[in-house]
C-alpha cells in the first residue's frame, strides 16, 4: 500500500496545480464532485504527480506516453500542456469520439489501435522503448497511485463521513482512497458486473485476466486489476460490490435528474451501489458517493 510519506510528497508537488473539488451535500448522501477537476477526471492528479515525479529525475526530449481508455490519456495531455511536455497517447478504436476530440485540443499525438485498452496499452509500451519516451502508466504505479490519493486527504478535511463508495476499473483510484483513509473511513469498491477485474481478483487469489465489456467499459474496462490495488485491497480486506448495466444508466440518469450532474457510466458505477441497493447503509451512516470524472456525451440525458 501506498505510504504516508508519498501522499504528502504528492501533496505538495500538486499545489496550485489541481483543483480542490467541492463536496455537494443533499441530505441524505454526499457527493465529492471530482468530475469537475481539470480535464475532467480524477486521473489528472495521479498523471500531474507522475510526470513532476520524472521530471525530478529529468525527462527525455520524446517527453511521455500513456495508454488509455480516454481518461488517463485526457489527463496526461493536459498535465504535459501544462508543464511543456511533449505527449503521446494510445486508446483503443472504442473510445468515446468526445474523449479523442479532447486529447486533440489538448495538443497530444494521438493513436488508435485495438478494440480494448489492453491492446493500446501494448502498443503504447512497444513505442515508449522504441523513442525513450516515460511511460505514465494509467493505473498502476506508485507515483500516479499516491497523487490519486491527495483526493481522499482533501475529502477528509472537507465532510464528515463514514464511507465512500469508489468505481473500480484498473484500481489506481481506490488504491489511493484506501491509502489515505486507511484505519479512519470505511472504503467501498463498486465494480460492473461485465469488468471485474477487482473482484475476480479477489475470488482468485491473485491478478487475472477478465473479460470487458458492458457501458462502463470505457472507463473501468481494464482486463487485470493493478498488482498495487489488488495487495491494497487484501492487506485492509477491501469491500467489494457489483453492480449490472442498468443499474449504472439508471444511476447516471439519477444524477442528471436530481442534480444537474452530467458523469459518464463509469463514474455512475459508484451512484449505482447505492440506488440498485447493492450496497444499504446503515440507518446513521454517512456516505460520501465519489464522482469521478465527466467526460461523456451528454446528448442522451435529456
Amino acid at each position: 500500500m501506498i505510504n504516508s510519506n508519498a501522499l504528502e510528497t504528492a501533496t505538495r508537488r500538486l499545489h496550485g496545480r489541481v483543483r480542490s473539488t467541492p463536496v455537494l451535500d443533499t441530505g441524505s448522501v454526499l457527493y465529492k464532485l471530482e468530475l469537475l477537476q481539470h480535464a475532467g477526471s480524477f486521473k489528472t492528479r495521479g498523471m500531474f504527480n507522475k510526470i513532476l515525479a520524472a521530471a525530478e529525475r529529468g525527462l527525455p526530449a520524446s517527453g511521455i506516453i500513456a495508454a488509455s481508455g480516454g481518461n488517463a490519456g485526457l489527463a496526461a495531455a493536459y498535465a504535459a500542456r501544462e508543464l511543456g511536455v511533449r505527449a503521446e497517447i494510445y486508446v483503443p478504436e472504442t473510445a468515446p469520439p468526445v474523449k479523442v476530440a479532447k486529447l486533440a485540443k489538448l495538443g497530444a499525438s494521438v493513436t488508435q489501435t485495438g478494440h480494448e485498452y489492453a491492446e493500446a496499452y501494448a502498443a503504447a509500451i512497444v513505442r515508449s522503448e522504441e523513442s525513450g519516451a516515460v511511460f505514465c502508466h494509467a493505473y498502476d504505479d506508485a507515483d500516479m497511485v499516491a497523487g490519486n490519493g491527495t483526493l481522499g486527504l482533501e475529502l477528509l478535511d472537507q465532510a464528515s463521513f463514514d464511507t465512500v463508495l469508489v468505481a473500480v476499473g484498473g484500481g489506481g483510484l481506490i488504491a489511493g482512497v484506501v491509502a489515505a483513509l486507511n484505519g479512519k473511513k470505511k472504503v467501498v469498491a463498486v465494480e460492473p458486473v461485465t469488468a471485474r477485474a477487482l473482484s475476480a481478483a479477489l475470488a482468485a487469489g491473485a491478478p487475472v485476466d477478465v473479460p470487458v465489456s458492458g457501458v462502463a467499459a470505457d472507463s473501468l474496462g481494464a482486463r487485470r486489476i493493478g498488482r498495487i490495488a489488488y495487495e491494497t485491497a487484501v492487506e485492509t480486506s477491501l469491500t467489494s460490490v457489483l453492480v449490472d448495466d442498468d443499474a449504472i444508466v439508471e444511476a447516471r440518469r439519477h444524477l442528471w435528474d436530481e442534480y444537474r450532474l452530467a458523469v459518464e457510466h463509469g463514474t455512475a458505477a459508484a451512484q449505482a451501489a447505492l440506488t440498485s441497493g447493492a450496497y444499504v447503509p446503515a440507518p446513521d451512516e454517512r456516505v460520501v458517493v465519489l464522482l469521478c470524472g465527466a467526460n461523456t456525451n451528454p446528448s442522451d440525458l435529456s
